[in-house]
């Protein structure tokens, strides 16, 4: 392939690293194969000044296939034709007002979906809510699962029956951070959260009278340590486009709870304990169970790793290559 395969980021931002870890990982398969380069750009925001000063700097080269990576979907508006877009969730940046809401359609999708040659998705539930808001551009998606770092490997350890390490992950909204830590509220463990709590949710830990302790901005060595020190993931979010701490957990050996919802439950499929998460007793439900059956816990760990193979690097790079060679032949 003659074609340098560009990979376009967002401006950087210590607090949002996911994408970038995503794709730094590909970039580095790929790279193995191909020529390859980065590009992040200068703004960050998504206002119409943010847009024009990223837009209006771009100069395309005839000689590359750029891939958006996530994030800045509007700038498939001067990419071209030899454009994969990747789109990580839906819902999450649609949930505005009237006015935002069409904003971000025509410049986040609708635009965006007709400039692209490709667009991938990272789980089937995420393809499905695309197509209702680019039904137009159906044939031009593909489903392509975000790859698990190496880092986190296999790491043995004892469960601690009597106090378990719980970790959690993230703040926003959607991570449903105040009703997990409800559910845990009667059941003695250590609580860990990775991410900066709120000081809504600093004041219910501190009524709760939980063992808690939160951990940001940390580099991805001290992420994987965090998952080796737990006993369990207690991963139940009301919406996620794919749920990666689930295959960070079980990559490592670790059992996990998640939700029986969307990306969560394709993702997890019967390898993790799936709960409600609207439901406080669904969720204790899960955590107890875990704790206390260790046949439940030794079978969770199995089936993880076996999930797991299927979400290796050099599988999904694979599949990006052979989009790639098809966007620069001109499939």
């Amino acid at each position: 392939m003659k074609e340098t395969i560009t990979y376009i980021f967002r401006k950087p931002d210590p607090k949002f690293k996911s994408i970038e870890g995503v794709f730094n990982h590909i970039k580095a398969m790929i790279g193995l194969q191909t020529k390859t380069s980065t590009m992040h750009l200068k703004s960050l925001g998504g206002g119409l000044s943010t847009l024009w000063s990223n837009v209006s700097t771009f100069k395309r080269d005839k000689d590359t296939i750029y891939h958006i990576t996530g994030d800045v979907h509007y700038m498939a508006l001067v990419t071209g034709k030899k454009t994969v877009l990747t789109i990580h969730d839906v819902n999450s940046i649609l949930k505005r007002d009237v006015i935002k809401k069409l904003y971000l359609k025509l410049f986040w999708f609708w635009l965006p979906a007709i400039c692209v040659k490709r667009i991938t998705v990272i789980s089937n539930f995420t393809k499905l809510e695309l197509e209702k808001i680019i039904p137009f551009a159906k044939h031009k998606i593909s489903v392509v699962n975000n790859p698990v770092n190496e880092l986190f490997a296999f790491s043995d350890y004892n469960f601690n029956q009597s106090q378990p390490r719980i970790l959690l992950i993230g703040t926003k909204p959607n991570k449903n951070l105040e009703m997990v830590l409800k559910a845990l509220s009667t059941i003695p463990s250590e609580i860990v959260l990775i991410g900066k709590p709120t000081d809504v949710q600093k004041k219910l830990v501190a009524t709760l009278d939980l063992n808690f302790e939160s951990r940001f901005n940390l580099s991805i060595n001290e992420v994987v340590e965090e998952f080796k020190k737990s006993d369990l993931l207690c991963f139940a979010s009301t919406y996620e486009g794919f749920g990666m701490p689930i295959i960070e957990a079980q990559a490592v050996g670790r059992p996990v709870i998640t939700s029986n919802l969307g990306a969560m439950k394709e993702v997890a499929a019967d390898t993790a304990y799936l709960v409600n998460p609207h439901d406080l007793n669904s969720i204790r439900l899960g955590v107890k169970e875990i704790i206390e059956n260790r046949p439940l816990r030794q079978d969770l760990i199995k089936k993880g790793l076996q999930n797991v193979e299927r979400f290796k690097s050099e599988n999904v790079a694979k599949e990006y290559m052979h989009i790639y060679r098809d966007v620069s032949s001109g499939n």
